[in-house]
C-alpha cells in the first residue's frame, strides 16, 4: 500500500480556487478506481494544529492499495523515473493535475508506506492493519489526527499551542503541516523527522508534549483519533518556493 500527501499552494489572488477545488475534486476522486481512500483538507497558518486557516494552502491525501514499494529500492532509485506532473496526473487524475497547472499552483508531494500505528478515521482503518510497532528506525513521517469533542474544544486549543511552538526547534525535526477536514474540530498534524529516535525524544521526553498526551487520554478529548507512522519513499515539488524537507538540515 502506498500513500501520497500533496500540499497545494495557490497564488493569493486565486485563493478562492482552493475553496472551489474542495467541492469539484470530490467527483474525480470518487471515480478513481486506483484510490481506496482520500481526503481533501485545509491547512493552518503554522505547521501544526492551528485555529487560523491558511486560505491559500490546501492538502490532499490518497491511498492506493494496489501499489506497493520494494524496500530494496533506495529513495533516489524510486524517485528518478517520477516526473512531478506525470505522477500527479496518474495519482489524482487529469482534471486535478490540470486545475493545479491552470491556477499556477505550487505543489509538494511526499510518497510513503504506512508501517505502524493505530486508530480509526471515519470509523475505518484506511491504512490497513499495521502493527503497533515495527523495527524500522530510519527517516519517518507521522500523521496524528483527531475529531475533537465539542465540549473539549476549549481544553484542546488551550493546550496545543505551546507544544506546536516547541516542535520546530526539536532535534531531528524536518517539517510539519497542520491539516484538517473541519476547522477547529477535525484536525491533524503531519510531520517528518530524521529518525524514529528523534521523533520519540520529542514525543515522550518533552514535558509539555507528554503532559498534553496524558490529558487527552484522561479527559477523553477525542471522539475518534488516529496515529500513523510512515516510511518516506520519495518527495518532489516546492511550497513557498522551497522544498519543505530542505528547510531544516
Amino acid at each position: 500500500m502506498i500513500c501520497s500527501i500533496t500540499i497545494v499552494r495557490y497564488p493569493n489572488w486565486f485563493a478562492w480556487a482552493g475553496f472551489l477545488s474542495m467541492a469539484l475534486f470530490r467527483l474525480p476522486l470518487m471515480l478513481n478506481k486506483q484510490i481506496s481512500f482520500w481526503k481533501l483538507m485545509g491547512t493552518g497558518k503554522n505547521g501544526s494544529f492551528d485555529k487560523t486557516p491558511d486560505l491559500s494552502q490546501w492538502a490532499i491525501l490518497v491511498i492506493d492499495q494496489s501499489q506497493t514499494h520494494d524496500p530494496s529500492q533506495s529513495w533516489s532509485e524510486y524517485l528518478t523515473p517520477i516526473e512531478e506532473n506525470h505522477y500527479l496526473q496518474n495519482k489524482y487524475g487529469k482534471f486535478i493535475a490540470a486545475w493545479w497547472r491552470f491556477f499556477n499552483c505550487e505543489t509538494w508531494t511526499i510518497v510513503m508506506e504506512p508501517i505502524e500505528g493505530h486508530g480509526l478515521w471515519d470509523g475505518k482503518q484506511p491504512f490497513g492493519p499495521v502493527p503497533m510497532k515495527s523495527d524500522y528506525e530510519g527517516p519517518i513521517a507521522i500523521l496524528t489526527r483527531a475529531t475533537i469533542k465539542l465540549n473539549k474544544l476549549k481544553d484542546f486549543w488551550g493546550n496545543v499551542d505551546k507544544v506546536a511552538s516547541r516542535m520546530a526547534g526539536a532535534p531531528g525535526f524536518k517539517t510539519s503541516f497542520g491539516i484538517g477536514e473541519v476547522p477547529w474540530i477535525k484536525q491533524a498534524t503531519f510531520s517528518i523527522w530524521s529518525s524514529k529516535a528523534d521523533m520519540k525524544a520529542f514525543a515522550y521526553q518533552m514535558q509539555e508534549h507528554a503532559a498534553v498526551i496524558a490529558k487527552t487520554r484522561k479527559e477523553k478529548w477525542y471522539s475518534e483519533d488516529l496515529f500513523m507512522r510512515f516510511r518516506p519513499i520519495a518527495s518532489f515539488g516546492k511550497v513557498k518556493g522551497l522544498d519543505p524537507l530542505k528547510q531544516n538540515p
